[in-house]
């Protein structure tokens, strides 16, 4: 009898081993960051199920820089369904600006009080703490390219926003977005970290660096 045997100890099949390790990988991936590691663009997986795909760091950095100069310090910004502008604000200017960020995916509770879920069908349920036309800037990303979701995203915007709007979609929602919205495209293009399919674009309803070219 040999060891192995005689000890009663399991033995895992080499391909066994690799499958349970990638599992715990795979776990591990998924668990929510924690520290300063929260506010790192990606630290959130992408779920394409919800149609989640997070900008480049270098868009995020400028749409956040764009939302900061609007906003100036102790300003007030919603990013609707944009956790990389949410995610680059923190983690570049800390507490000098106040930031929520509105989502359908409760990982994003991650950040605390300023974690508020949202339903883009539901556009005007939200917490009674959200008053209306407080937010210096609305960053917004809709999450789907559907007229639908377009129109129902701008009611959520237009009850948040003093007045100014960013808005990142695909080119395809132009018309309807200068309708809804009062937008117009800049020239700056935003990227992803992964390739879409479809051409996506920014647009304003201010006079904006982004528009000072690309």
């Amino acid at each position: 009898m040999s060891d192995s045997e005689d000890d009663g100890t399991p033995q895992l099949s080499s391909h066994t081993l690799a499958a349970l390790q990638e599992f715990y990988a795979e776990r591990e991936r998924h668990v929510a960051p924690s520290g300063e590691a929260k506010y790192t663009v990606g630290a959130l997986d992408e779920d394409w199920q919800l149609s989640q795909f997070w900008y480049s760091p270098d868009t995020a950095q400028r749409l956040a820089e764009e939302a900061m100069a609007v906003a100036g310090e102790g300003g007030r910004i919603a990013c609707v369904s944009a956790p990389s502008v949410y995610q680059k604000l923190r983690q570049r200017h800390g507490q000098a600006v106040s930031v929520y960020i509105f989502e359908y995916d409760r990982r994003f509770a991650v950040y605390g009080e300023e974690f508020i879920f949202y339903d883009y069908n539901k556009p005007l349920e939200l917490p009674a703490r959200i008053a209306a036309h407080s937010f210096d800037i609305v960053v917004a990303d809709p999450p789907y390219l559907s007229e639908e979701c377009l129109r129902k995203t701008s009611e959520t915007i237009q009850y948040l926003a003093q007045g100014k709007i960013l808005l990142c979609t695909g080119a395809i929602m132009e018309e309807a977005a200068a309708t809804l919205l009062g937008v117009k495209r800049c020239k700056f293009i935003p990227q992803h970290t992964r390739n879409l399919a479809n051409e996506f674009r920014c647009y304003v309803n201010y006079d904006s660096g982004l528009d000072q070219g690309l």
